[in-house]
């Protein structure tokens, strides 16, 4: 009894090393598959709205998010996954990433109206702020009180708030961009990706992005 316990024991002991000594086999990361793809330089083509771009034109993988402010989806994204997406990969010529609008609501809608009218150099500031605030604005019963009190610490005054939420002809463009999203490009839900041109869906892990850009590195 005695050696059928000690070999049991010495058995278990062996294969917890083995577990511990191989942890890539285990924690491998799945490369994402990408449900489609469209052509870059269509992708890339300028829309009614100027593109806000982080990162070198001639990096080698170019990332283009389509996102709404109102998703919760994306707000996990963009507080999980994009610090160190910039980080690692933006930050450092990697990578070069494009935003563009897709509302899906008047209150994503008007999120975004202010982001664009922050000044400049501060958009991806501003978007930051909104996701990070997003419990305050997007799913209560007023949301221009928090919503003002964003826009006045990013520098907005009362008469450049109002000015921006009634600027018509940012709306329509906002609302141009979320419709060639959607017609010429198939985007249908939020976040979406395309990362040299294959379409993911969905807010990706760090993991998963390093998973796709690092063998186009």
């Amino acid at each position: 009894m005695f050696l059928t316990r000690r070999t049991a024991l010495m058995a278990t002991a062996a294969a917890t090393a083995a577990f511990a000594a191989a942890p890539s086999f285990v924690l491998a990361q799945e490369v994402p598959k990408p449900s489609g793809t469209v052509d870059m330089d269509k992708l890339l083509e300028p829309g009614a709205l100027s593109e806000e771009v982080l990162g070198p034109e001639d990096a080698k993988v170019t990332i283009v998010e389509y996102a709404s402010m109102t998703c919760s989806h994306c707000a996990h994204f963009h507080e999980t996954t994009w610090p160190t997406l910039k980080k690692d990969y933006i930050d450092t010529g990697k990578v070069r990433f494009i935003l563009r609008e897709f509302p899906f609501d008047p209150r994503a809608a008007a999120a975004f109206m202010l982001a664009r009218c922050a000044p400049e150099g501060k958009y991806y500031p501003m978007v930051d702020v909104l996701f990070d605030k997003q419990k305050d604005w997007a799913f209560v019963k007023n949301a221009r009180a928090p919503m003002e009190n964003i826009a006045k610490l990013a520098g907005f005054t009362q008469e450049s708030f109002e000015a921006c939420l009634t600027n018509q002809k940012l709306l329509d463009d906002i609302n141009a961009v979320r419709e060639r999203g959607a017609s010429e490009f198939g985007v249908d839900a939020t976040p979406t990706f395309f990362i040299n041109g294959k379409k993911y869906s969905g807010a990706m892990s760090v993991e998963q992005m390093s998973a796709i850009i690092d063998p186009l590195l």
